[in-house]
Order: C-alpha cells, then structure tokens, then sequence
C-alpha cells in the first residue's frame, strides 16, 4: 500500500523518522504562520472583508477541531495514519496557491467567498491529517522519548513561527507604499511560500516510518466514551468553565488586528511587532506558570492568571483614549506583553486542571469532552462577535466631565466608547461569568489568590535575572485524538465515581493526554 504500516520498524528507521518530524516542525510552522493569524486577518481585510466574513474565518480553526471526532472512525477503518495524514496534508496545503492568487481577482465578493471556501476546507482537512499523527506518533516515539522530541520540535516551531510571522508582516507593510497591485503580488508570494515550505513538510513527514496498529482488543462506543464526563458532576462545572471561558476570550480577541489596522490606524508592520512581542512573553513565563501549577492548584494559577487577562481585554479600550499615537503604541506593548503571559497560565492551567480531574485511567475520554465542548464555544464566539459588530459600528457611548468658572468652561474628563469598546467590555463580563463558573469546580490544593500573587512576585524577580526561553505552548481545545483511538481499541475499566460527582489525580495519563 502506498505510504502504508509496517509490520515492524527497526531502530534507525524510527531514529530517522523522529529526526524528520523534527525537522518538519520548521517547515510546518512557517507554512502555518505564512497563511494564518494576523496575516490572514491583514488578506481578508485588503480583500475587503466585513466583520462578520472575520469573525467566521477565525472561527474556522475552532470549528474545524469538531470533525477530528468522526476522523477517529477514518483512522480505525483505513488503519493507514501516514496515508490519511500526508494526503490529507498535502491536499490542504494544495489550497495555498488558489487562496493566494485571490488578490488578483477583480471581484472583491467573490475572492472573499473564495477565501472562506478554501479556508474552510484547508482547516478541516487539516484536522483529519492531525488526527492521524497524533495517533501515528503514539506508537513512533517512545513514551519515554516524547518529552524531549516535543522539546526540540516546539523550539523549531517557536523560532521559525515567529521569524515567518515578522517577514510576511514586515512585507506587506512595505508594499503598502507602491499600491495596491504591489500588495497583491506580495500577499500572493506569501501564499506561494507557504505553499513551498509546506512541500517540503510533505515530504519529510511521509519519510517517518508508520507502525502497523495492534489489533484491537475490545472496541468502545466513541459516543459512550464522550457521554462518560458530562455525567461526573465536578468535570460538568468545569466543561461550563472551560466553554464560557472559551466564548468570552474569543468573543473579542480575534477582531484585535481588524481594531488596530481600522480604528487605531496602526501600519501592519507594528501589529505583526505586537503579535511576536506576546508570543515572546508567553515563552518566557511559561515554566514559571508551569512550577507555580505544580506546586500549588490550577485553580490558584487561573484565579491570578485568568483576572489579568480580563483586565487586559477591558484594557484594550483605554488605548482608544490616547490621541499621541507613540502612546497610545507604547500603551499597547506593554498591554502586549501581560497578555501574552496571562495566556501562557490560562492555557497551562484550563489543559492541566482538565487532566488532574478526570478520574485515574480515563483522561482521554474527559479531555477530548472538554475540547469538543470548548472548540464549539471558541468557534461561535466570533462569529456573533462579526455579525454583532456592525451594530456597535454606529453608535457611541461618551462621558465628559467639565469645569465651569467665571473664567470660561473646562473639560476635565472626556471618555468615548466606540465600536470594537463594547466587545471588549463585553468579553470582560463573559470573562468574570466564567470565573464565578470556577468557584464551582472543585480542586485539591487551591491556595489563596493573594498568596499566589506572591509566589509570582517572587518568581518574576528569578526570570528578570534569568531570562531562559521555555519551549512549548498548551492549546486547551486540541482534541487528543491519538488517545482516543488507543484507548478504544482496548479493553476499558470504568472507575465508580465519588459520591460528589468525581475527581481524578490523573495518575494515568500521558503526555498526548492534553
């Protein structure tokens, strides 16, 4: 069979496979920088996108997660991961030329129908190539071997993401200055160079040898296994946590670059700085969140992690006040910054405390209940975050505080909002019914927020004197689909649950657990 299992994979060819995974993070990562996140925002709105065609792009990602479920039946029937994942891979990546030669189109509405068609089908088979590596690499890399294999992967991916990140940013910005048939030429080379890295990502992915797959011994109902944690009381309050926490950060965030390049009037150059900058700051305080989440509950990294990025959100309205640009974008950076380290302990804590809860043996299950249910939140959020949007585009909120005195009248206080405000307001009050949701859920070891503070303090004077990056971000929603199909493929003991509803210690999970 072409790009078939094999029977048995010697020692080198698996030491070979390995290194090209490796190696293919390099590639993938900059194929995927090269086609999503502030980019793509960047390409929709030269192409002329309404808020709503932004929100349902971003939604896209999320959205796409739903379909690794029915994935997980592909994988078990076709018994052939490398085939469906490099196919599937490949097929998407197929896109990337179409979706770039877009900007030559004369028909704005029609690029843009384009545009969320192959996006659509880029992300979804996307998601059907992820599942069949999760499952692949399962039975590749030696359990004792994953650590250090997903170390060196997402150092690979942390540098060349932001690196491809910047270029294409960087790009756009200068063609700005020539016209707009300079930007078409450039948002399509980014296109093609995605398209080029991705072959070659292809391509060192089918070099990796695909164990053949056990037999199974007893195979479970996926539907059964998915039912299992909404029926244990605690894990359900968490899944309301997790979902509303999902809405209220994607309610507003994913429209942040729309809200910079419009209504601020930032170039895209200082949006895609922005962008590294937190991605920076994520990596640097990752392991200090990840020591302080082992050290005490993850219930007490959220209640310190979680309040700041709400504060952040709500806080992205007052740059809307400042009128000195220089500011205002200083304003920003440092906005930035606390962002992405309040991101790095939400993803740490909401992918852990999800892990820690399940009951002994069945992570799995549990985790991919919560991403399942967390992807549908994300993925909704924005789009009612576009569709609503042009109804707050037309209306404002102003506060002015004056001054009278027999010398004339003075402003003392003028306060606007404005359009892209009310969303981040608004994601704020989503953001606080999701922490009150968490006071609900239950978790061993929770100290108090104040004294967490502390020990963050503290560690922060350590990583000011000790500035190590840290490898890897946590992506609570990824649905662990390798897992899942191992777990179903073998005999499954249901553990009774406590009288309150279940908690898990976790004992039994792995490291693709999450």
């Amino acid at each position: 069979m072409f790009l078939g299992p094999q029977a048995t994979v010697s020692e080198a060819e698996r030491e070979r496979g390995l290194r090209s995974l490796v190696s293919d993070a390099m590639f993938a990562s900059t194929t995927a920088a090269l086609n999503g996140g502030v980019v793509l925002a960047a390409y929709a709105l030269w192409l002329g996108a309404s808020n709503a065609v932004i929100g349902l792009l971003a939604a896209l990602p999320f959205l796409s997660q739903l379909l690794q479920a029915p994935a997980v039946a592909l994988v078990e029937r076709l018994q052939a991961r490398r085939m469906i994942c490099v196919v599937a891979a490949f097929l998407a990546r197929l896109l990337l030329p179409f979706i770039g030669l877009l900007a030559f189109l004369p028909d704005r509405k029609l690029a843009l129908g384009l545009l969320v068609g192959l996006q659509a089908a880029h992300a979804g088979l996307n998601a059907v190539s992820t599942c069949a590596w999760n499952s692949w690499l399962r039975d590749l890399a030696p359990p004792e071997r994953l650590g250090r294999f997903f170390a060196r992967r997402t150092a690979n991916v942390t540098a060349f993401t932001l690196f491809a990140t910047l270029a294409a940013g960087l790009a756009v910005d200068k063609a700005a200055a020539y016209g707009r048939t300079a930007e078409a030429f450039v948002f399509a080379g980014v296109f093609m160079a995605a398209f080029a890295t991705s072959l070659v990502s292809s391509w060192l992915i089918a070099r990796a040898p695909e164990p053949r797959m056990a037999p199974p011994v007893n195979v479970a109902s996926l539907l059964e296994l998915l039912r299992r944690p909404f029926r244990d009381v605690n894990f359900r309050r968490l899944i309301v946590f997790l979902s509303s926490w999902q809405f209220a950060v994607n309610l507003a965030t994913p429209f942040i670059t729309v809200w910079l390049l419009g209504q601020l009037g930032f170039s895209m150059g200082f949006v895609v700085s922005l962008s590294v900058v937190s991605q920076a700051a994520n990596l640097a305080v990752l392991g200090g969140w990840g020591r302080l989440s082992d050290r005490f509950a993850n219930k007490s990294v959220l209640g310190v992690a979680a309040p700041l990025l709400i504060a952040c959100i709500a806080g992205l309205v007052l740059a809307s006040q400042i009128r000195d640009q220089h500011l205002a974008a200083a304003y920003l950076l440092v906005l930035h910054v606390l962002m992405g380290a309040a991101t790095a302990g939400v993803g740490l804590a909401t992918g852990a405390i999800a892990l820690k809860l399940a009951p002994s043996g069945q992570a799995t299950p549990y985790v991919a209940a919560s991403a399942l249910t967390s992807s549908l939140a994300a993925g909704i959020a924005p789009v009612i975050g576009g569709v609503g949007a042009d109804f707050f585009a037309v209306r404002r909120l102003t506060l002015d505080v004056r001054w009278s005195d027999p010398e004339g009248v003075r402003s003392l206080l003028a306060f606007q909002l404005a359009h892209w405000d009310f969303f981040f307001l608004l994601a704020a009050v989503v953001g606080l019914y999701a922490l009150h949701r968490l006071t609900l859920v239950r978790e061993e070891g929770e100290i108090e927020q104040g004294e967490m503070a502390r020990q963050i303090l503290l560690g922060a004077r350590r990583t000011v004197r000790n500035l190590s990056p840290v490898a890897g971000l946590r992506v609570a929603a990824a649905f662990p689909a390798g897992a899942l199909i191992e777990l179903r493929r073998r005999k499954v003991i249901v553990n009774p649950l406590p009288p309150w509803g279940g908690r898990g210690q976790g004992e039994g999970r792995g490291k693709l657990d999450g």
